[in-house]
């Protein structure tokens, strides 16, 4: 139907006109309704696309966010209060020293190390496949030279760890530097040593990156503060500068060790051994970076900390975790009971015996006291 045909639907007041007549009344009622309808249209269909355009929006984001940060099911285990509790008993932590978890950006694989203090270090691996962990194994990139700390870097295709492995064919110092390895069809293969600008005739540990390159670990260099010192080297123009020990709010003439840094450098985790408020062997403590400077560092507290020692903290990247390595005993006299040989036996080869254990607790609360 044309538009013209459709007007006798709108009812003249006036005389009746011919066929011959033009209703102007009809046609002034008739343009009165298509002029409402069409604003009408007009304002649901830019609804519509406006509803549409935020869908849009809606679904990139959570599609970015879900790649960026992915559900991490850790192992399958059940998620840690308040409270650390030991990480995968039996399975991480197993009765051996275990210690310095880390795990991918990815959330597909985990890298922690057995140690026998001096005598053996060999990095451990679990990766997951088809929704199923691995059985821990021993990681391609170890098991000949004592190796530790494998720590990833934000995009998760390198992972850097400290070895004694000589640097060359003739280096026989037995030292401790920094090395790196990257992934090549599905394994982590011929691993290299960072340059002399890192590396040194003292021992480096604990390797730490941020999103930027620049790399945190403990050495002692002649320009340090203390026995042991955090230090950052800058990674400029596709090198690393002389590593700079960090301020005092971090360092002391003491021991500072093993820290770990937020990948925004927003706040930094480490160990600190005899300062006046250490409850024992050596406690976790944090510093936050705020204006482009790091606070003064504070004690984790006795939440966090115990009589033992307490070291090797690892955030997870969505900044919800925090794990760490910890030597408390659980299983210690005196007893309830008197022992048998099968009591003992279970309580000095399972968690818990004193050797070194890989410890979790919720962390997003305590950072956010502490941004307060």
């Amino acid at each position: 139907m044309r538009w013209h045909e459709n007007l006798s639907l709108y009812p003249s007041p006036g005389p009746v006109c011919n066929n011959r007549q033009f209703n102007f009344i009809g046609f002034y009622f008739f343009c009165i309704r298509f002029e409402r309808e069409s604003l009408i249209y007009s304002i649901c269909n830019r609804i519509m696309k406006n509803f549409l355009i935020l869908l849009v929006v809606l679904a990139i984001s959570f599609f970015s966010h879900s790649q960026t940060i992915p559900i991490v099911d850790y192992l399958h285990q059940t998620l840690p209060g308040k409270i650390p509790k030991i990480f995968a008993s039996r399975v991480v932590s197993n009765g051996f020293a275990n210690r310095d978890f880390t795990i991918s950006p990815a959330g597909d694989e985990i890298f922690f190390t057995i140690q026998q203090r001096d005598l053996v270090s060999v990095v451990m691996n679990s990766t997951k496949r088809n929704g199923k962990w691995s059985e821990p194994a021993v990681a391609s990139f170890s098991g000949i030279y004592n190796d530790l700390e494998a720590s990833f870097t934000f995009d998760g295709k390198r992972i850097f760890f400290s070895s004694n492995r000589p640097l060359h064919s003739n280096d026989s110092t037995n030292d401790y530097n920094i090395w790196h390895t990257e992934k090549k069809n599905g394994a982590w293969i011929d691993p290299a040593p960072l340059d002399t600008e890192v590396n040194s005739e003292k021992d480096e540990f604990y390797p730490s990156m941020a999103k930027n390159g620049d790399l945190y670990f403990t050495t002692q260099i002649e320009t340090g503060k203390g026995k042991e010192d955090i230090v950052m080297s800058e990674y400029k123009n596709g090198k690393y500068l002389s590593p700079v020990s960090l301020p005092e709010a971090i360092n002391s003439k003491g021991y500072e060790f093993n820290a770990f840094v937020d990948p925004d450098e927003q706040f930094i985790l480490f160990s600190a051994y005899g300062r006046d408020d250490d409850m024992g062997r050596g406690d976790l403590y944090v510093s936050i970076k705020k204006n482009g400077q790091w606070q003064q560092a504070v004690n984790l507290g006795k939440n966090i900390n115990s009589v033992s020692l307490d070291y090797c903290p690892f955030v997870t990247w969505d900044k919800k975790y925090l794990f760490f390595t910890s030597s408390r005993a659980i299983y210690k006299s005196p007893f309830s009971k008197k022992q048998t040989l099968s009591d003992l036996k279970k309580g000095l080869l399972n968690p818990g015996n004193g050797l070194d254990d890989i410890y979790w607790v919720r962390f997003d609360d305590i950072l956010e006291g502490l941004n307060k």
